[in-house]
């Protein structure tokens, strides 16, 4: 059983950012994302989350990369509708993959005395895996809600294009059981409101 999500749970937003939608700048010629359902499921949660009075914390991408959209001082850097910080939100900037390299989120985090993080956001295989595989290294409870999140295509070196599903779930599969337990947004919606008798966590194993 998983238990609801209390007090010491984090909503963790990673990059949700306008930028995200522009598929020719991630995915080259051919770009496409997987999961387009994912925004309004983010904000499904993001609005019962607060409607339930549970803490939510924010990374936002301010890239250094030359004609990258995320980038703070554009209006591509800028929130997705629907998804704005708010007074009392933990807010932190980055410019690498994890939300934790060169940024207070882990002092934010453990100074609100927060124990379990539940993930969503862009792009899987990018910063949201980055930042789950270190807060499961951490010691957070880490919950990754695998049908919030999407990512792009990906280009290979010998040039193969593999699809956005494909990365997305490998991704997902890499990190379930290891450095998180991945649930589903309808699981996430129902831990907002009571314990989950049909869901286990999973323990990580060591290599």
């Amino acid at each position: 059983m998983i238990p609801r999500f209390d007090a010491n749970t984090a909503l963790l937003l990673i990059d949700v950012q306008k930028g995200v939608d522009d598929t020719a700048y991630y995915g080259g010629p051919t770009g496409r994302v997987n999961n387009p359902e994912a925004k309004d499921r983010i904000r499904h949660i993001l609005r019962d989350w607060r409607a339930n009075g549970g803490k939510v914390a924010f990374t936002r991408h301010d890239s250094i990369e030359e004609g990258s959209p995320l980038k703070l001082s554009l209006d591509s850097g800028q929130q997705l509708d629907g998804m704005a910080i708010e007074p009392g939100d933990i807010s932190v900037s980055k410019s690498v993959n994890s939300g934790f390299i060169g940024t207070s989120l882990e002092l934010d985090l453990r100074r609100a005395r927060i124990q379990r993080l539940v993930v969503v956001g862009f792009f899987t295989n990018v910063c949201v895996e980055t930042t789950v595989r270190m807060a499961g290294n951490m010691g957070f409870d880490t919950y990754l809600v695998h049908d919030a999140c999407s990512t792009m295509n990906s280009v290979a070196p010998d040039g193969t294009d593999y699809d956005p599903e494909l990365v997305h779930a490998m991704s997902v599969a890499g990190l379930h059981g290891e450095f998180c337990t991945a649930i589903s947004t309808g699981d996430a919606l129902a831990l907002i409101h009571a314990d989950a008798l049909h869901l286990d966590r999973v323990q990580g194993n060591e290599a």
